[in-house]
């Protein structure tokens, strides 16, 4: 039997069917609402900065060098005979004029005597000489005399007094000889052991040097520079080898030991060679130092650092915050909104584990030390300043590690879909 519904029945069903369908429709809107991937919000990076700093700094070369005793003296026998005596301690300091051998005198004490008594029989000779002329004056005078004996007494006279003269210049000679079989030291210093025995045969007809003394209570340090570090000298106005009273600063050298310690005395460049040697391409450059505890050997090889220059007011940043291109240097620079900026710089010398920026920086600005390799210009950071090491705690180095690989692994999607999109 067909069954009819009422207009009442039939809207009341519709009314139903319309309230079931919008609660599915609710609930499939509410199901996919929660179940829909959410957008992952790329996360800042984070690195460290550092500050360009702005300071006087000292440019420093450094070169091998090679000491040189001030003063090197070789003791020589000036006359010839056997040595006597040694009266010195090899190896020792010795003073100036001390007597340090003793060459037989005989001969040379006879050649004396024999000088000494010859002026004595030119003087007596001399002598009467000079009175024969003062009585042959007054006689020509009176016409008692003539003019040739008057003559021939002058004469006599003459000749004595040039023999005096003569045999006092032999005298001198003989006692100047015989001082020399005294070897005096011709300087203070220390000196070496001997190179001859006693009784040996020294002077011109046999061994002449008798021993070295060396003056090194300040000692020359010589050492070579490049034409490359004359120049950039030049170019600054600085004259390697010179002072220069119109600077704060001097070029000094302070130099390493074998001990890898450095030596507490500075010295100051005296002299630079005026040529540069075709062969090497290098001039030679030498610096006076002080030796006052002979800490420093004659002939030792050392490390010499040089100050080549001062840069006042220069504008530094460290070298591994710089990368250097084909194009050129640059570093990243955070501006104050927290992106950082790609800047482009001019470097000049570098000193330490920095570079001096000549132009593009300004001092105070901040700089992207670490954590800067995945970074692009316009990018957001955070910032972290760079911790100072501490005894017994985590250095600054391990703390930039755990920076770097933090910001590697908190790359922002947005970087990598662009990495990933090949219209990019």
């Amino acid at each position: 039997m067909r069954q009819f519904f009422t207009k009442k029945e039939l809207k009341l069903k519709k009314k139903r069917l319309l309230m079931m369908v919008v609660c599915m429709a609710v609930l499939l809107a509410g199901y996919f609402i929660l179940t829909w991937p959410k957008k992952v919000e790329p996360e800042a990076p984070t690195v460290i900065v550092e500050s360009a700093e702005k300071g006087d700094v000292e440019i420093y070369g450094e070169y091998v060098g090679r000491i040189r005793a001030q003063q090197f003296v070789e003791v020589r026998a000036r006359v010839e005979g056997y040595l006597e005596n040694m009266l010195f301690a090899e190896g020792t300091y010795v003073t100036k004029n001390q007597v340090l051998f003793v060459i037989n005198q005989d001969q040379y004490r006879a050649k004396a005597d024999k000088a000494r008594a010859q002026l004595k029989k030119d003087e007596a000779q001399a002598l009467k000489a000079k009175r024969d002329l003062e009585r042959i004056r007054p006689l020509h005078a009176q016409n008692a005399a003539s003019q040739l004996d008057l003559d021939n007494a002058q004469a006599a006279y003459e000749t004595a007094e040039a023999s005096v003269a003569m045999s006092q210049a032999d005298l001198d000679q003989a006692e100047l000889e015989l001082g020399y079989t005294l070897v005096r030291s011709p300087l203070s210093g220390h000196i070496s052991e001997r190179n001859v025995d006693l009784g040996t045969l020294v002077g011109p007809g046999g061994k002449s040097l008798l021993a070295t003394i060396v003056k090194s209570d300040t000692v020359l340090v010589d050492f070579s520079m490049t034409a490359l570090d004359y120049l950039k000298s030049k170019e600054r106005n600085i004259e390697i080898g010179r002072q220069d009273s119109t600077r704060s600063w001097q070029p000094n050298i302070t130099i390493t030991l074998a001990n890898n310690t450095v030596y507490p005395y500075k010295g100051y460049v005296d002299f630079a060679e005026p040529q540069v040697d075709p062969q090497t391409g290098t001039f030679s450059v030498r610096a006076e130092m002080p030796n006052p505890d002979r800490v420093l050997l004659p002939g030792q090889f050392t490390k010499v650092k040089l100050l080549l220059d001062v840069r006042e007011g220069a504008v530094a940043v460290p070298q591994k915050a710089v990368t250097i291109e084909k194009g050129g240097a640059y570093v990243f620079v955070m501006r104050r909104d927290s992106t950082v900026e790609k800047r482009f710089i001019e470097l000049g010398p570098e000193f330490g584990n920095n570079w001096v920026v000549e132009r593009g920086l300004a001092a105070g600005e901040q700089i992207v030390t670490e954590g800067f390799h995945k970074l692009t210009p316009g990018m957001k950071v955070r910032a972290q300043a760079a911790v100072p090491k501490k005894e017994g705690g985590q250095t600054n180095d391990s703390l930039n590690k755990q920076v770097v690989s933090e910001t590697e692994q908190t790359t922002p999607v947005e970087n990598k879909s662009k990495d990933n999109n090949p219209s990019k």
